[in-house]
């Protein structure tokens, strides 16, 4: 995973509630287990029309939207099945942040240990990012913070465990593999 200490960027805007993780990832892209490619099945039922082609006024699609990594998202995001294929597309696609004011409990788990930060904010910070898309925010992660371009700052919670993971870029095997040394000397200590 590739650590994550500030992410600055243009905001893409995906206004509507309760998109559930086929809707991010249908499930027919699900028959591979590397993350490679998911990108481009990233949203495919409504980014693509039946004809291959990109459907022009879908948010990702327009113009505004090439090259932001921060996807701001109605309520309830991430909802449905626990596919952990659905943070991988994202990521696959140059997704490093989704921001709403709800983002369901096991999507966010799967974005946590895949290196996607899922922040929640509230209501009033949530309908300036829908009413002013492309506006260009900055998440810092050490501060739990994100920076509108007013100069307001606003605070998200993000457990300890998960922060730390995403500040050093590893995931929770990466973890305890760092902890092997200290692990092999309390075993010794116990033989001993």
């Amino acid at each position: 995973m590739e650590p994550i200490r500030q992410i600055r960027s243009r905001t893409a805007v995906l206004p509507s509630t309760n998109i559930d993780t086929d809707q991010i990832i249908p499930a027919r892209f699900l028959r591979t287990t590397t993350r490679e490619g998911l990108g481009r099945q990233l949203f495919a039922d409504w980014r693509y029309g039946a004809d291959g082609s990109l459907v022009p006024d879908f948010a990702l699609n327009r113009p505004e939207a090439s090259g932001c990594s921060i996807l701001v998202a109605g309520r309830n995001f991430g909802c449905g099945s626990s596919r952990e294929h659905a943070p991988w597309a994202l990521l696959d696609y140059g997704v490093r942040a989704v921001i709403s004011t709800e983002i369901a409990d096991i999507f966010r788990n799967n974005s946590l240990m895949n290196g996607l930060l899922p922040i929640v904010v509230d209501e009033t910070t949530h309908r300036w990012l829908l009413e002013h898309p492309g506006a260009e925010v900055t998440i810092d992660l050490e501060s739990s913070t994100l920076q509108l371009p007013t100069g307001v700052r606003v605070g998200f919670p993000i457990e300890g465990f998960a922060r730390y993971c995403l500040l050093n870029g590893v995931d929770e095997l990466g973890f305890l593999l760092s902890k092997g040394p200290d692990i092999a000397a309390y075993e010794q200590r116990g033989r001993s």
